[in-house]
């Protein structure tokens, strides 16, 4: 497999979905700013995101794409590959219905199960509720993206669901854009345009697996052994997704009884804490998981395990030094981009602040992209699952020892600190069962990223203090301000990286030459 080429294929598209989301939040933050009206979007658009990693995106592709894998490059090839997915189908569309249905009757149950510390603001609770039945039906599109994305990602066809996010995040923006009044009016036409966005979504990916050869006819429902097997892979990993969703929908319970924007302030960090995350770790992740699934297949465990070596190695290239630029100067950053209309300096201050902190665990989140496959290839999907209620525990620990004390900035420390537990529990149990060692070439270049983004982030800090006064200024001298930022710990990294022997000098070489990723050396 050509790795770099699917990873820059991924990671190119998915770079534009979040900018575009990025683009998004920055609109957000100056029409809606950090306020109840902020908060209960957040809430009603977090509601069918949950559901759908509960039992979506994360969980079906665990199970879908190695069973796909697995019949497509077998005897039967694409035909019985083809029939897998329509038998799949046809239990998945019906439930997904039905489940739609109940959402819309029990949404005020749904909304006290996630945030009831709106119950004792009767207003913002009422419109949460509302928000989130305009939202709710977006659920069932994006499953269903989700099954036709796993289609496309195990036939390495990779750019039709890398882009479809992008789609989403374009809707809501002209939502945005053209709705400025603010308030409950611009709330309810951004929760209009997720729908909007799942319907586009969907219709991208219809096309791109016609195209593909793929066009699923709708069966009746029914028990086949292809089905049978994709529920015994798929229900661990079903539970395992819905333990990190509870993690999430506890987190979201203690934000709501925090200060009134703190959903708007956690939203606004994680925007900027996803766009490496997103670009590298999503990219990461869907382009392994086939080559894996292929070679463990094949019988050849040396081939997987030098795949999830080289994807450790490019993960860490770009997420070391972003979460240390985070962690240095995250209050610039989020006041550069952020700040102006509803969004006060006050609001950037505590965004900023909690960016940093939840930063540091960025690499963890990427790592973990990286591991997860390792298992979902060889169909074990049961160890994750044990490996997240041993996540789960430790968060609701820390989230009860760490919010009382420091509110906002607790719960984000409690993110951190999770993630690298389940980063280390994940490798460790990889490891032990000798399906991965991280190679002594590896460990070294990762710790050559991390001693040049170390002093990236010193001189950040640095800089920062010198030209500190320009983020308060116009917004001209914002941007000013922050490219010299940028650009100085940019230098810093890359040069020192250069001497040190951070990287591949031929692969960076190749790149700045608009070279195909496939011709980079190993």
């Amino acid at each position: 497999m050509k790795l770099g080429k699917a990873i820059g294929t991924i990671g190119g598209l998915t770079m534009v979905s979040r900018v575009l989301g990025f683009a998004r939040e920055m609109v957000m933050a100056r029409i809606l700013g950090a306020n109840m009206f902020a908060d209960a979007f957040l809430v009603a658009f977090r509601l069918p995101n949950t559901f759908r990693r509960f039992f979506g995106e994360g969980a079906f592709s665990a199970g879908f794409v190695p069973l796909f894998s697995q019949r497509f490059h077998g005897e039967g090839g694409l035909e019985e590959a083809k029939r897998f997915s329509e038998e799949v189908l046809a239990v998945f569309l019906p439930a997904l219905l039905i489940f739609t249905v109940i959402g819309q009757i029990a949404m005020p149950a749904m909304v006290w199960l996630l945030a009831s510390g709106y119950a004792a603001e009767p207003e913002k609770f009422d419109l949460t509720v509302w928000l989130s039945r305009l939202t709710f039906p977006y659920l069932m599109l994006i499953s269903l993206v989700s099954l036709y994305s796993g289609v496309l990602n195990s036939m390495h066809r990779f750019a039709a669901a890398a882009f479809a996010p992008a789609l989403l995040n374009l809707a809501m923006l002209i939502a945005l854009l053209v709705v400025r009044d603010g308030g409950a009016v611009t709330a309810q036409a951004i929760a209009i345009a997720v729908v909007i966005g799942g319907v586009a979504q969907l219709a991208l990916v219809l096309w791109s697996a016609k195209s593909a050869g793929i066009s699923l006819k709708i069966r009746r429902p029914k028990m086949t052994p292809g089905v049978r097997q994709f529920f015994r892979v798929v229900i661990p990993a079903t539970f395992a997704a819905g333990v990190y969703q509870v993690s999430i929908l506890i987190d979201t319970q203690f934000v709501s009884y925090l200060a009134e924007g703190s959903m708007a302030h956690l939203n606004y960090a994680d925007r900027l804490n996803q766009l490496p995350l997103g670009i590298i770790g999503t990219a990461l992740g869907t382009a392994i998981l086939p080559a894996i699934s292929k070679f463990v297949d094949q019988g050849k465990p040396e081939e997987a395990e030098a795949i999830q070596n080289q994807a450790l190695e490019l993960g860490m290239l770009l997420t070391l030094p972003a979460a240390v630029a985070f962690a240095a100067a995250g209050v610039p950053l989020v006041t550069a981009l952020f700040r102006g209309g509803a969004f006060t300096p006050e609001d950037a201050v505590v965004t900023g602040t909690t960016l940093g902190i939840i930063a540091l665990g960025l690499p963890a989140y990427v790592l973990v992209k990286v591991f997860t496959p390792g298992f979902f290839a060889r169909e074990d999907t049961k160890t994750p699952l044990r490996i997240a209620m041993w996540v789960l525990a430790a968060n609701i620990a820390l989230n009860f020892a760490l919010v009382p004390l420091f509110g906002l900035y607790g719960l984000a420390a409690a993110l951190m600190l999770t993630a690298w537990l389940n980063c280390v529990m994940l490798y460790v149990t990889l490891h032990k069962r000798g399906h991965l060692t991280i190679t002594g070439h590896v460990a070294g270049r990762v710790a050559r990223q991390l001693l040049a983004a170390l002093a990236m982030g010193a001189t950040l800090y640095g800089v920062n203090h010198l030209i500190g006064p320009m983020f308060n200024g116009s917004t001209f001298a914002r941007m000013i301000a922050l490219t010299v930022l940028i650009g100085t710990g940019g230098i810093v990294y890359f040069g020192l990286g250069w001497m040190i022997g951070a990287f591949d000098r031929a692969a960076l070489l190749a790149l700045l030459r608009r070279r195909k990723a496939s011709d980079i050396p190993g």
